[in-house]
């Protein structure tokens, strides 16, 4: 059976994932919402550990009060979602395999 694992990851490695998941988060949101409609948007990826890397994503969003129909919290979801998924995509480039 083949494992896969990520190594452990090095400074520059963790600032290449971080800025790979904040232009995820930060692209997704401005694909549905134009940016002169956006009054704030905040996107903080933190990451803990190196080998296990634990990554945090807060996104916070205030809209336009023309926007007040708009469901934020939905696009905060989604938004956060796609740096999730930018990030296992980075992760996955980086596998070792073994073959224990």
């Amino acid at each position: 059976m083949e494992k896969v694992c990520v190594p452990e990851l090095t400074a520059g490695q963790m600032e290449e994932l971080c800025g790979r998941a904040e232009k995820s988060a930060r692209e997704y949101v401005l694909s549905k919402v134009s940016s002169q409609k956006i009054t704030t948007l905040d996107i903080t990826i933190d990451t803990v550990g190196a080998k296990p890397v634990t990554v945090n994503v807060e996104v916070a969003i205030t809209l336009s009060p023309l926007m007040k129909k708009f469901d934020v919290e939905r696009l905060v979801n989604e938004a956060k979602e796609e740096a999730f998924a930018s990030i296992e995509r980075y992760l996955r480039t980086l596998t070792c395999k073994s073959g224990k």
